[in-house]
Parts: C-alpha cells; structure tokens; sequence
C-alpha cells in the first residue's frame, strides 16, 4: 500500500506472539482499529489494534500468517485504519482484504483510498426502502419479493443450489437494472472459490462483478474483516457509479466465527452459547452500513448457515433481526428436482403486505401458498390412501398446487451451458397473470410436465 511508504518511525516492537494475536510494547499508544506494519526481507506484516491492556501495550490481531514473527521486530504506524484502493475499473477484478489483485492482473490504480471502518451515510441523505427490486426469479418475486436497499438472508446448506441463485441474481441486476455486484468471500474453501470464479465468468457476469475473497486458511482477523473491505468497495461503487448494488456475502456466519475465535484470542469472558459479547454490535456494524443513499442503493444478500436447523441460535437470531426479507432453500424441494429449491411456505418478506404489494399481487400470492399449504396438509394421506380417496374439491386444489409447483421452476442463465437449457427472466406482470390462471383452473387440462421448468405460460400458448 504506497499510502504507507512515508511512515518511517518506528512506535514500538513485539513484546509476544499468541498464534494470530500479538502484543506489542509502544512508546505511544495507537488508537483502537489502527494498522500497524512489520516486515522481514521482502514479507510485510499488517496488524490492527484491539485493545489498550495498559500504558505501554497493546494487544493486536495479525491480518497476514504469522510464520516469521517474533519478539523483539519493530513495528510502524501507518497513520491510519486498514484502507483499500478504489477505482471504476475495480469491477472483474478478484481482490483480497487489503484490495490487492487474486486474479493475477495488474494492481489496482490508487486514485484514492478508503478507511474499510467508515460509518454509514448519514442519516439526512440515506432513504428509506420500500419499493420491490425484481429479479425475474418467478417464485422470488411472486412470494418473497427482495427490498431495493434491503437485506435477504438466504438460508440452505450444501448442494441446495445456493450459489447458482446467487449468480442468477447478480446476472438478473447486471441486465435488468444495469446494475453492479460486490461479492464478499468470508472463510471461502479455496476450490469453492476458484470455481465461482470460473463459472462467473463462463456465466458473463464477472465484467460487472467485483470479487473480494478472506478464504478458510487466513487469519481470523482476515475473515472478521473481508465483509467489511468488500462493503467498502460497494459503497464506492453505490456513490461514485450512481447505480444499483448487490452486496452477496457468503457466508455470514463465517464472520460471526471468526468474530468468536478472535475474542477468545483477546481474552474476553464467552456469552451466551460460548458465543462473543459483542456478538450484536458486531454484526449491526456491517448491516447498518447497507443501505441506500441519494445516489444509489446497496441491496444486500446473504448467506446464512443454521447450526443444527436452530433458528434461535444467537447468531442467527442477530443476523435475522436485522433482514427484510428470507429465503429458505430446501432439500427436500431439490430432491424432488423443483429448482430454485425454494420452500414457499418458509419464505418471508416484509413486503408481503396489502399496501406495500396492492391488492392484487397480496392476493394471488395468498392464493398460490393457500394451494401449497393445502398440498402439503394432504401428503400424507395421498401417501397411504391414494388421490381418489380426497374429495373432488381437495383433489382440484391438490393437482393445481402440483403445477404451480412445477410452474414456479425456471432455467437459469447461469446453467445454461451445463443444462442446454437457454435461462429465462420472467416479468412479475407475466408470473401474476399465469397464477391467476392457474388459481382460476383454466389451465387444468396441462399436464405437470407442460408447466415445469419454462418462462412464462404464453410460450405454450403459442
């Protein structure tokens, strides 16, 4: 980082070394969340400041491995908080923490640099969400429509089909609102990486994507940080580009670890669950910072990995607090091949309202998880008795929710060239036409394969 090269004084040297904690003894205290340097030969070290334990030392997290430190090495001020380069052609670039390039390209042009620590916009200029930002995803917009400006949690474990949903909906902001996506790794495997990477860009998403990367084998300081660096480069892209923003992290709960695993470095007492003290404050320091300003918005999606399906866990009952709107991806949909594998009857959005959504979106939506509920009540007695032994009204609401099921499938872009199968974008003015006709039976004649995996219902009409 050139911004450093001036800073030549040393202000102390290393009194100890705890895995990825160091102390270091200071003839001037730095402040809390400064970056300090080491180096050795040609290997840099950067390190940030977490607590005072008295007049003359500090206990600081190291952003780098920590093979080569010891006592004694002397370390420099860099007269600031950890900041990053930023610059309009930062977007197709593969980045870490400290916005150095992951792709093998040229550094980035430092025209200016940004503290990662920023507060959020001021409260004058930020505005308020409210309206629905439309992804072409059918069961998306018709049941748990995203907030533009707002956070979507997104729940599901491996294999559920939770990062091609990812890619889909920064493909969806790239062409339907000419927007720009920052991707923030947090404690990402290597190969899982490495693959997102390629398929994003065999996808044609990566030119209007932005990548930043703190993988599982960096420093906890690495993984507690990389949202925030990530976050930085999406508020400069909201304020300088003036254009719409999807912030995806990857996984939340990553942050909320590396979080623990630091305090338990520093020493701290363990709350609830062994969890961090500062479990809410530290994950309302990155939500707060989400939001939409005069000049643009940050629309953000999330990740979120459920310890053992326990929604009440103080984690995720911190990340939860702070969504607008969630989407549970399920297994038991994938099985059955319905994909996105999204469990309707789960999902949520605080939209879903009457006023927010108008009278007739809240009203086909109410009527499509009516059918599906239904469905879902009935199963077991289809399993041991049969359709036949329903009542022919139970038996017409059982076989539309089947197609509407079917109905809510929709080929990706991002799979296409694995499936053959050319991705759709489906207006939500189509998706509420098609379940009115649905819920109105005139489309009982079709068969469940007629309605699965297509766009809208006018390409079988034609």
């Amino acid at each position: 980082m050139e911004a450093e090269a001036g800073v030549v004084a040393p202000i102390g040297a290393i009194a100890e070394v705890h895995g990825p904690v160091v102390v270091i003894r200071c003839e001037t205290l730095p402040p809390l969340r400064q970056a300090l340097k080491a180096s050795i030969d040609d290997e840099r070290y950067l390190f940030e400041v977490h607590q005072h334990l008295d007049q003359r030392h500090v206990r600081a997290i190291t952003l780098h491995r920590t093979a080569g430190l010891r006592r004694g090495m002397q370390v420099f001020d860099t007269g600031a908080p950890l900041h990053v380069p930023v610059t309009p052609d930062c977007l197709g670039r593969l980045l870490n923490i400290f916005g150095e390039p992951l792709d093998g390209g040229e550094a980035l042009s430092a025209r200016e640099y940004r503290n990662i620590h920023a507060p959020p916009a001021a409260l004058w200029d930020a505005v308020g969400t409210g309206d629905i930002l439309q992804t072409g995803i059918k069961v998306i917009d018709l049941l748990c429509p995203f907030v533009r400006g707002g956070k979507t949690g997104l729940f599901g474990g491996a294999g559920v089909g939770k990062t091609v949903l990812v890619m889909e909906f920064m493909h969806a902001v790239a062409s339907l609102h000419s927007g720009v996506s920052v991707f923030a790794g947090v404690g990402e495997r290597i190969r899982e990486g490495h693959e997102l990477w390629h398929e994003m860009r065999e996808a044609g998403v990566m030119p209007q994507t932005l990548m930043a990367f703190g993988q599982m084998d960096e420093s906890p300081g690495v993984r507690f940080r990389i949202g925030l660096s990530a976050l930085t480069y999406a508020e400069y892209l909201r304020d300088t580009l003036q254009k719409e923003v999807l912030f995806v992290m990857d996984n939340i709960f990553r942050f909320v670890q590396a979080g623990s695993e630091i305090s338990s470095l520093l020493g701290r007492m363990p709350a609830t669950v062994g969890y961090q003290p500062t479990l809410i404050s530290e994950v309302a320091e990155l939500q707060e910072r989400i939001l939409s300003t005069r000049t643009g918005a940050v629309t953000a999606v999330q990740a979120v990995y459920v310890p053992a399906d326990d929604m009440t866990d103080p984690a995720v009952s911190a990340i939860f607090s702070h969504l607008d709107s969630s989407v549970v991806l399920s297994r038991a949909q994938a099985g059955k091949g319905i994909y996105p594998a999204v469990e309707p009857l789960l999902s949520s959005s605080r939209l879903m309202d009457r006023h927010t959504l108008g009278d007739r979106h809240y009203t086909v939506a109410e009527g499509v998880r009516e059918h599906l509920a239904r469905y879902r009540e009935l199963e077991d007695i289809i399993a041991m008795l049969g359709i036949e032994e329903l009542s022919p009204r139970d038996r017409r609401i059982v076989m539309r929710a089947r197609k509407l099921q079917r109905y809510l499938t929709q080929p990706f872009t991002a799979t296409a060239s694995h499936t053959g199968i050319a991705g759709v974008s489906v207006p939500l003015e189509d998706t509420l036409q098609d379940c009115e006709t649905f819920l109105r039976g005139d489309f009982d004649e079709l068969t469940e394969e007629d309605c699965y995996m297509r766009g809208s219902m006018r390409e079988l009409q034609k």
